[in-house]
């Protein structure tokens, strides 16, 4: 017997300054790229509902409500519980082009689970389409080990791993806090 569930959940995307959080959003929501920057100011929260398939047991339709913070440790550490309250999964993003946006996401990682408890979390190393990555594949393991998370080469402008970005932090999601059968 296969079964349809729902789930609505809340998700954090974290990482500092201009590494293309709000353009993941974007392409992730609406399938678009702007190459213009647009600084995020506070919070701002979009929707996108996607369909999981867990075979041999049945279909689950996740609502994400997706807050995509403005990376300035300031903001963080002023608003953290007002924002992180209710979070169900962490999407950390760092540009690969920047070798501090790596190593910024320890703090963001640890205020939000230090809110929400040990969720999900996935990591997106973002802007993979520019070349000249300044971090090999096995110092993000590594690091992503220290987190018991996996990690993404993704790229807002091309759309590469953007929606499986969003999708295995949905299943994680969906596998922690949805009962399956």
């Amino acid at each position: 017997m296969t079964w349809t569930k729902k789930l609505k959940t809340k998700i954090c995307l974290v990482g500092e300054q201009r590494v293309g959080k709000t353009s993941l959003v974007r392409r992730c929501v609406l399938n678009e790229f702007d190459d213009r920057y647009i600084t995020t100011l506070g919070v701002r929260t979009s929707k996108k509902e996607l369909s999981l398939d867990f075979p041999g047991k049945g279909e689950m339709q996740v609502n994400l409500s997706i807050w995509d913070f403005m990376g300035q440790e300031g903001f963080r550490d002023l608003l953290k519980d007002a924002y992180f309250i209710g979070a169900r999964g962490i999407l950390a993003v760092a540009d690969v082009t920047r070798r501090p946006t790596l190593e910024a996401l320890g703090p963001w990682i640890e205020t939000v689970r230090s809110i929400a408890g040990n969720i999900p979390l996935v990591l997106a190393m973002n802007k993979s389409d520019l070349g000249g990555a300044v971090y090999s594949d096995e110092e993000v393991a590594r690091f992503a080990a220290t987190y018991g998370a996996p990690f993404l080469r993704t790229s807002a402008k091309t759309g590469a791993n953007v929606e499986a970005a969003f999708g295995r932090l949905a299943t994680a999601v969906a596998t922690e806090y949805a009962e399956l059968p």
